[in-house]
């Protein structure tokens, strides 16, 4: 998958907020990702992205999935 800046990604384990998506806001060996539940940023691996990404959401609509 090719992950970019404004991409919705979709994560196997749900933030504390009860939400399962996170917008990318960085991309790079670490990525920082908002909650877009509550709005809360990390910075995060590429790797565990990568590993825990279930479905990434393009901007223009398109929906890949793992």
């Amino acid at each position: 998958m090719v992950y970019e800046v404004g991409d919705i990604v979709k994560l196997k384990k749900q933030h504390p907020c009860k939400s399962f998506e996170w917008e990318i806001l960085r991309v790079g060996a670490d990525f920082r990702l908002k909650c877009m539940g509550c709005g809360h940023q990390i910075m995060i691996s590429r790797k565990l992205v990568e590993k825990n990404t279930k479905s990434l959401k393009k901007p223009d609509g398109e929906i890949q999935t793992r």
